[in-house]
């Protein structure tokens, strides 16, 4: 896969999270507090129907950020890379030391306090990925000049 077509999907899957994650923080993580009766079943679903989007979208960055850092595109580094998979790295481990158990905590039911965990977890999450958003856009500007300026 060329570096540009590798970088346009990283991007598309970089950015799809960005919104995702955003709207995690702001929609229905919040929501979790008005859920006065069912929050059980209705964490559950939740937990089920975000993982469906989620997981193949985390997945695809993963392996697409790995191989943007073993070959680059031209107009980039792997210094770039490392500095995005560092971010990812946050992500994922944010996700699975923090995330997951407060989740599962609120399978038993909404607790107050491991909902005030989980926003302040996930907005580490949230700040981390837009940074990932931003560095990804501007990898993208830079080789989308650089073959601008190839092909003039």
């Amino acid at each position: 896969m060329s570096g540009p077509l590798l970088l346009a999907i990283h991007a598309a899957a970089t950015w799809a999270l960005v919104g995702l994650i955003w709207t995690v923080h702001v929609v229905h993580y919040p929501l979790f507090a008005a859920v006065k009766t069912g929050f059980r079943a209705y964490h559950e679903a939740h937990m089920q129907r975000i993982t469906l989007v989620v997981g193949p979208l985390m997945l695809a960055e993963l392996l697409t950020a790995f191989m943007l850092w073993a070959d680059p595109p031209k107009g980039t580094s792997s210094g770039l890379w490392l500095a995005g998979l560092v971010l990812l790295g946050i992500v994922w481990l944010e996700t699975g030391l923090f995330a997951v158990p407060q989740h599962g905590r609120l399978e038993a039911g909404f607790d107050p306090s491991t909902h005030r965990a989980l926003m302040a977890g996930n907005l580490v999450r949230t700040l981390a990925w837009t940074a990932r958003g931003a560095l990804v856009t501007w990898a993208l500007l830079r080789v989308l000049r650089g073959a601008a300026e190839a092909a003039a």
